[in-house]
């Protein structure tokens, strides 16, 4: 049975949501400005792309208020942190932070400016940077009144992803699986998500990682077009795309509880779910950890 949210109040939550200008993502802005929060701010990228969003938004609510779009892309760790210090001086207080945005790429490696394979870094890297810039501001601002949130887009293909520390830029060639990297990088996000939710646990703040739904998004928008269109064609047969409307419930639905969740889970439709096993080590997530600060100190981001 399909999730379904319960109409929320949100004037006392800043929010911050990436990955807004595109699918769920557009769905879930679209929800949450329509639950008057107090400030929801859309990063993008693309500035054509964020004009559109807000109109999307304002068409579809009647309005736009306290929905900002601000300028950020994950592929570039400048910016992030360009973004990050921004929000901290102008805006200095934070009680949502949704990790949306995400990128697939398929037989091919892309790297970044920063040299950094783009799903490494885009999925991962970015995300993780954003919230150890953003964690002091969420703690500042979090109560048992009003508890904080943070929570990761991740996918199902985590299932069969692995943490290979000797490959996470591809250093040793892709895999013969086209979807292998980006599962590993979805991994992550469940790793994240679990061990930040066990580092922050007595500060008022819990984590998620979740799964949508398979929805036909612009998450591939890299691909070379014959692997989307095989991609389409295969998700059809099964029957497993659902529309972005309800993929954005079944992130939004764990996040907004009527009932108090427990911290690091992994949910998938929405429902508590099992991720996998590798999720549960507690030396690779400690490694993961300690090996993405290190990444971020040698590009001088923290």
């Amino acid at each position: 049975m399909s999730v379904r949210l319960d109409r929320l109040d949100l004037s006392k939550h800043v929010i911050i949501l990436t990955g807004a200008t595109d699918g769920i993502g557009k769905d879930m802005a679209r929800i949450l400005a329509g639950f008057n929060p107090k400030r929801l701010v859309l990063p993008a990228r693309n500035k054509e792309k964020g004009n559109n969003l807000l109109e999307y938004i304002k068409s579809s609510n009647g309005h736009a208020n306290n929905v900002e779009i601000w300028e950020m892309d994950l592929a570039d760790l400048q910016s992030v942190k360009n973004f990050a210090n921004k929000f901290i001086n102008e805006v200095g207080e934070l009680h949502v932070l949704i990790h949306n945005a995400g990128i697939g790429v398929q037989n091919q490696i892309i790297k970044t400016k920063d040299n950094l394979e783009i799903q490494f870094q885009v999925n991962h890297l970015a995300p993780f940077l954003l919230t150890s810039l953003l964690l002091d501001t969420i703690k500042k601002s979090v109560s048992t009144e009003l508890p904080g949130k943070i929570a990761l887009t991740s996918s199902e293909a985590n299932q069969f992803g692995e943490i290979d520390f000797d490959n996470l830029n591809l250093e040793k060639g892709n895999y013969w699986n086209p979807i292998k990297a980006y599962g590993n990088t979805k991994l992550m996000n469940v790793i994240v998500a679990k061990e930040l939710g066990r580092l922050v646990q007595d500060d008022n703040i819990t984590t998620y990682s979740l799964h949508p739904g398979v929805i036909q998004t612009n998450i591939g928008h890299l691909n070379y077009t014959i692997s989307n269109v095989l991609f389409n064609i295969f998700v059809s047969i099964l029957r497993l795309k659902i529309s972005s409307e309800q993929g954005a419930m079944n992130t939004l639905y764990p996040i907004f509880p009527l009932e108090i969740k427990e911290t690091g889970k992994y949910y998938n439709l929405g429902i508590e779910h099992e991720p996998n096993k590798i999720a549960y080590d507690q030396e690779i997530a400690k490694k993961l950890w300690d090996v993405s600060e290190q990444i971020l100190k040698d590009h001088n981001m923290i």
